[in-house]
């Protein structure tokens, strides 16, 4: 199912894979190069619902427009307010996600919104080659239950580039080889596939240790 939603920043999309019994929404969209398509998105959008949690797919405005090149970080921040109510309305707890600038986009505004907790999928965390541009403090910052899924060849950060802090501030999932798409090289000692499923399981296992 398809539904348009008027932001501030023009209509946005939702495209939403429903749990026949859902206990919870996750909304998440998608990063700065690219849409839904994703296959981390399109992994968890088919995954699951089928174990009570219904998933929200959101273009953004300017991908609805069919525009390029992504507006600023406000804009998209903008954009995610304005889907919110949406998100809300079937009166669950919402997880709100995304992959790249989509997930900086949900721990910056988790706060906000009275999100459940986030899902941050190839957050990035510095831009490729300059890890002292760090944009941690976002990630850190969330505030809500938070886990990070990260491919271990990500120019936008790898794993062990990530900080420390307080347990409880958020969690790591590795994909091994995965880049910032989490696609693996043939050469990998894991398939494609198998990348995938440590997404989704390792989503599903962190889903269900929600209060």
């Amino acid at each position: 199912m398809t539904e348009v939603v008027e932001t501030e920043a023009g209509p946005a999309r939702l495209t939403w894979h429903r749990a026949k019994t859902p206990r919870l929404v996750l909304a998440v969209s998608h990063g700065a190069g690219g849409g839904i398509e994703a296959r981390d998105l399109r992994a968890l959008a088919a995954a699951l619902p089928d174990h009570g949690v219904s998933v929200a797919l959101v273009e953004q405005p300017w991908r609805v427009a069919g525009r390029k090149l992504a507006p600023a970080p406000k804009t998209l921040d903008t954009g995610w307010r304005g889907v919110w109510p949406a998100l809300a309305a079937p009166g669950l707890p919402v997880v709100s996600g995304g992959r790249s600038a989509g997930a900086r986009v949900a721990c910056r505004t988790a706060g906000e919104l009275g999100a459940h907790a986030v899902l941050a999928l190839g957050f990035p965390l510095h831009p490729p080659g300059k890890p002292e541009k760090s944009r941690a403090d976002e990630l850190l910052g969330a505030g809500v239950p938070t886990l990070v899924v990260q491919g271990g060849n990500d120019p936008f950060g790898r794993p062990a580039e990530f900080p420390r802090a307080p347990e409880g501030t958020y969690d790591l999932i590795e994909v091994p080889y995965g880049d910032h798409g989490f696609a693996v090289p043939k050469r990998a000692e894991i398939t494609q596939e198998r990348a995938l499923e440590l997404i989704t399981d390792g989503v599903l296992g962190w889903v269900g240790s929600l209060g």
